[in-house]
This record gives C-alpha cells, sequence and structure tokens, in this order.
C-alpha cells in the first residue's frame, strides 16, 4: 500500500487495530439496522482523528467521493485524458478551439447544512486551487494549460478561459478535477482582493513575483485550515471519526440522494498492507482499492464467501532508470545489455504476481495503451527479450570485459549495479532482488540498497545520488504526462511558456543525463524533449504521431528499462451491496464513493 500511494500522489493512493464497529455487519455503527458500506481510503494510511475536514490536508477527514466533491469524476480512458462523469457539475461545453470550458451545475444540489450549491462556491474553489498549484491553475508565467479568466454567467454556470498563448489539451481536465468547498465556511480564508492578486501574479515584474509569493504562503495557510464542522455537497458527511475508523452518514442534500444507497460509510483504518489483507480475509470490506497481494495471500482472500476481484487497466509501469552521468550507465551499450540480461516476465511474478504484467518491450507507455498509440508499429519495436548471448554482445560492443566470469569496467576496475527503492515498497524491494540474483548469476556484479522512506527516496534521486533505482512512468492517459516522465524535468527539459530549454546533467533536477539530441534508426538526430512539448498542444492526430517517434527514442536509447506494466487488481464482497462495476471499467481507479453517487450499488435484498 506504500507504493501505491505513490502512485497515487503522481496521478492526481493502522497502527490501532479495528474496534468491533468495524466488522461489516450491515448494522450502523451507532446501531440500528441501517446499511453500512465499510472500505477503506486508498489515499489515507492512517487515519487522524485530529484532522480538519480539508480536502487540502494530506491528514484530513475529508474524503474524495465520499464527503469531499469535485467537478466531475475522470473516465479512465486508454487515451482520452478529458472524458469525465458528472460530479458537482452536471454538465460542461469546451470551445472548438479548446480556449474555454462552461460548466453547468447540478441544478438541485445543496450543501449538508441546506445551502444551496452556487457558482459562487465553484468561483471561491478555483481561486484556491490556484494556491496549491493545480494543474490548470498555475500561476507562473506562461504554463501550458493555465485558466486566464474565471466568470460567473450566472448562480449556476461558470465558465473558465485558457491562456491560449501556451494552451493545452489536457486544460479541460485541470479544470474538471477540481475540488469544490462551500464559500460560505471558506471564503474567510482568503483576501478579498484575492483575484487582483491572481491576475497580478501572472506577470513578469517584481510586483508579480510577489504575488506569486504571497499566494503561495496562502496556500499553506489553506493546507493548515480547520473549517470546523464539516459541510458537505458529496453523499456523506462525516459523523464521527476515531483511531480506528471515520463514519460518515448519507446526506439528505445530495443532488442524487435517493439513489445513494448505503445509509452510512465506514472507512477503516490500516497503515500497510498486511491490515489490509487481514480486512480482506475477515470479509469487513465491501471494496478495496488497490493493494500489492502476494499469491498465498490472494488465494486466502478469494476463499472468503462473497470476495470478487477484480482487474481493470492501470496506466502506469515501472521502470529500471539509469543515472547516465555515472559510468558505464552512459553507454547505450550497456543498458541494452542489461535489458537483455533481465528476464522480465520473472521479476514480475517474484514482484507483482496479481498487480502486474511484464512489459512486451520498452516504450514508455504501458502496453495496454501502447497498442492504441502505435498500433501495429508496436510490434516493430525491440522487444529485448532474454537473452543472455545479446547482452554480452551488448557488453562487449561497450568495452566491456569479462575476466574470471565477471564483468569488468573498460579500465579494468570492478562493475557493480547499485540499486535503489524505499523501505516499505515490498513490490520494488522483491523486484530488485531478484533482479540482483539474475546479474550475479550471469556474472554482474550487483547490490540493492534501501532507502528510509519515498520521500528521501525522491530527494536522493533527484540529486542524482544513485546510479540506478525504480521509477514511475506511462503515466496516462494524456500523452504529454506520459512521456514527461522520461523526456521532462527529471531528464533535463523544463517548458516554460512553450519554450522548451535543457539543463545539463545535475542542473536544476536532471538526474538521469540523457543526452539533448538522439541519434535513432529511421528517425535520424531528434531532440525528445522537444517531441514531448508537443504533445500539449497538437491535436490528436498529431499527437499519435509524435507518440510513435517519442516510443522509437525509448526503445532504442532505453533511459529507463520497462520493467512490468501495473493491472488495477480490486477487491469487491457481493455478500451485501450488487451494481459493482466489474473487469475493466472505466470508474474502477475513482474512489468506490464515486460509484456509490453514481447510484451504482444497491442493497442486496
Amino acid at each position: 500500500m506504500k507504493r501505491l500511494a505513490a502512485v497515487v500522489a503522481l496521478l492526481g493512493i493502522a497502527a490501532a487495530s479495528a474496534c468491533s464497529s468495524s466488522g461489516n455487519t450491515n448494522k450502523s455503527a451507532s446501531g440500528g439496522g441501517s446499511a453500512v458500506y465499510t472500505t477503506i481510503d486508498g489515499t489515507k494510511p492512517g487515519i487522524d482523528p485530529n484532522g480538519p475536514a480539508n480536502p487540502f490536508a494530506p491528514k484530513g477527514n475529508s474524503f474524495s467521493g465520499y464527503n469531499a466533491m469535485k467537478l466531475a469524476w475522470a473516465k479512465n480512458h486508454l487515451t482520452d485524458p478529458n472524458q469525465f462523469y458528472p460530479g458537482i457539475a452536471e454538465s460542461w461545453e469546451v470551445a472548438p478551439d479548446n480556449s474555454s470550458i462552461t460548466i453547468r451545475l447540478q441544478p438541485d444540489n445543496k450543501w449538508s447544512d441546506g445551502k444551496p450549491v452556487t457558482a459562487e462556491d465553484v468561483k471561491l474553489s478555483l481561486a484556491i486551487a490556484y494556491t496549491q498549484g493545480s494543474t490548470a491553475f498555475a500561476l507562473q508565467p506562461g504554463a501550458a494549460g493555465a485558466a486566464a479568466e474565471v466568470t460567473v454567467v450566472d448562480d449556476k454556470t461558470v465558465k473558465v478561459t485558457q491562456d491560449m498563448s501556451n494552451p493545452s489539451q489536457t486544460f479541460a481536465r485541470g479544470v474538471l478535477d477540481t475540488a469544490v468547498v462551500p464559500a460560505h465556511v471558506w471564503s474567510s480564508v482568503l483576501p478579498a482582493d484575492i483575484w487582483d492578486k491572481i491576475k497580478a501574479a501572472r506577470g513578469t515584474d517584481a510586483a508579480a513575483e510577489a504575488a506569486r509569493t504571497e499566494i503561495t504562503e496562502l496556500g499553506k495557510k489553506i493546507i493548515a485550515h480547520n473549517p470546523g464542522k464539516d459541510v458537505s455537497a458529496g453523499p456523506y458527511v462525516l459523523e464521527r471519526v476515531n483511531p480506528s475508523a471515520a463514519l460518515l452518514k448519507k446526506n439528505p442534500n445530495f443532488y442524487n440522494a435517493a439513489n445513494v444507497a448505503p445509509d452510512a460509510v465506514q472507512l477503516l483504518n490500516y497503515t500497510g498492507n498486511e491490515q489490509v489483507w487481514n480486512y480482506l480475509k475477515a470479509g469487513k470490506l465491501d471494496s478495496a482499492p488497490f493493494v500489492a497481494v502476494p499469491a498465498d495471500t490472494m488465494a486466502q482472500i478469494k476463499q472468503t464467501p462473497g470476495n470478487v476481484v477484480v482487474k481493470g487497466y492501470s496506466p502506469v509501469a515501472v521502470g529500471l532508470a539509469f543515472n547516465q552521468s555515472k559510468k558505464p550507465y552512459d553507454n547505450v551499450h550497456v543498458r541494452r545489455g542489461l535489458a537483455y540480461l533481465i528476464n522480465r516476465a520473472e521479476v514480475q511474478k517474484i514482484a507483482s504476481p496479481e498487480g502486474g504484467l511484464p512489459a512486451v518491450t520498452t516504450t514508455g507507455i504501458h502496453q495496454k495503451a501502447a497498442a492504441e498509440w502505435l498500433g501495429a508499429e508496436l510490434n516493430n519495436l525491440e522487444p529485448y527479450a532474454h537473452d543472455v548471448a545479446k547482452a554480452e554482445a551488448e557488453f562487449k560492443a561497450a568495452g566491456l570485459t569479462k575476466k574470471d566470469g565477471k564483468w569488468t569496467l573498460p579500465d579494468g576496475k570492478p562493475w557493480k549495479v547499485s540499486m535503489h527503492a524505499p523501505a516499505g515498497f515490498s513490490d520494488w524491494l522483491a523486484a530488485q532482488e531478484n533482479i540482483k540474483s539474475q546479474l550475479i548469476d550471469n556474472g554482474v556484479d550487483a547490490e540493492v540498497v534501501t532507502t528510509a522512506d519515498f520521500p528521501l527516496y525522491q530527494t536522493e534521486m533527484a540529486e542524482g545520488k544513485y546510479d540506478t533505482g525504480f521509477w514511475l512512468i506511462a503515466l496516462g492517459p494524456a500523452p504529454y504526462n506520459i512521456f514527461q516522465r522520461i523526456y521532462g524535468s527529471a531528464n533535463g527539459w523544463t517548458n516554460i511558456a512553450g519554450k522548451v530549454t535543457h539543463n545539463a546533467p545535475g542542473k536544476n533536477g536532471n538526474w538521469m543525463g540523457s543526452a539533448e539530441e538522439i541519434e535513432v534508426e529511421g528517425l535520424g538526430k531528434v531532440n525528445p524533449g522537444e517531441l514531448t512539448a508537443k504533445l500539449n498542444s497538437v491535436g490528436a492526430e498529431e499527437q499519435k504521431d509524435l507518440m510513435l517517434q517519442l516510443a522509437k527514442v525509448a526503445n532504442a536509447d532505453l533511459p529507463v528499462v520497462q520493467m512490468w506494466d501495473y493491472v488495477n487488481t480490486q477487491f469487491q464482497n457481493h455478500s451485501r451491496f450488487t451494481g459493482f462495476p466489474g473487469d475493466d471499467h472505466d470508474l474502477l481507479r475513482q474512489p468506490h464513493g464515486v460509484w456509490i453517487q453514481l447510484g451504482m450499488i444497491k442493497k442486496k435484498a
């Protein structure tokens, strides 16, 4: 689950044991015969009883899809990032040139205190989004896809325009993915002149810089804010929380309350995978989002009456990434040799038997989405199938030599592949231990170094302290987001106001250290950072051509070796409720409260 939390952090997922009310007996935790839906929040391990009902607070008791609402809920589409289900917004219209989005709110929605949800609530929430640096509400001058103006058209309609000096195809997604809070509760946190400050911050002079600094500081204040009693426009409102669980009761003012079947939701506390496994084996959870599960535990979970395992597309993959400023990883033949030497199917079977698929090759794209983007061209890429002879040929082409069964560097010094992973990431550590064994068996010395936690891992990786490490890639569905993971800031390219520049290795976060231009057979010399930046603004057909070019670059140059592509393996128990989304449903990656609020989940007769 700790590894999943890292995935959740990139896409936009308890020490105390659950009390007796944590078991789902279809009775409310406060007594009576009401139907209680029990699950966990995949983004909040470790419930904090003292956390505020604040959707912007990392440890807050505002749970997305349950008592916290967004304008809309993204569909898990393979290639189109702008498909959504309704949320606070009933409908929306995007201008043909993508210059604006007009949002119409649910006509009858009210906050849990009875006040109507209005366009002013949305406008204030968008102002908060600027303080949080949200995708469509970046203050950096010229930021791609940034909102330029927010206009209240009427009480139930808001229009948001895009800064067309550097437009983005994902502008609508950035707007619709915004959390909405009640203005009558939150307006005191923002200064009366907030929109003047936002306008000033878009400039390039000293006054603009001062305004941006002020808004950034305001963002910290908002994260720390405690609004007091929960006021929700979602299907539920927070009733109480303790170290074991949060209990949310049905909000009768929710726009679709008539179709919200569970009378209450109980979100159980957990701190790691094992506790979730125990909940599932005991049949306590009506559903659970992805959690890494070993094969023997999965068998036990499946034996529990009512438990069902559901799988769907998860737009993320893990790759072994190289720091090319460190030898011998600056030599493409070394990277190719390792790609041939490592048996990816074996790695995936050991590390993520239920939650992954061995990568068919390295493209930078999840294989399921790659089939859509690349079509038959996917079969023309080098698969790097496990082949020791090819690996040795590549090592020799790099000038490595094998002496007494051990590969050494061109200068005769010993070569040890040092891999890093954060503690608690059980699948990553298991994978690297397996890779280590494979390498040692074939004459390449190797080690696995554990870092204390994920934040430290991220910091030290960005500082270029590691030779190699695992790196999450293929973060779809937006094509720009997919390739900026390997041809973005971590590899030297920055995109400011539509102008792409390349930083030298070790500068401004460039720890991968690829060359600015790369020679690729059939393409000639290309700048992959510039190609990636174009993905943000061109139409669908041009995107498809760029995706193919970038896949060819990644496949030939191997800044990472793609190990496995994740599968979204989730859990449901059909004993108490029905109507769950099945395999490959486009709502599987949304909080399960979204299933409930859309009226999918029904009480079992």
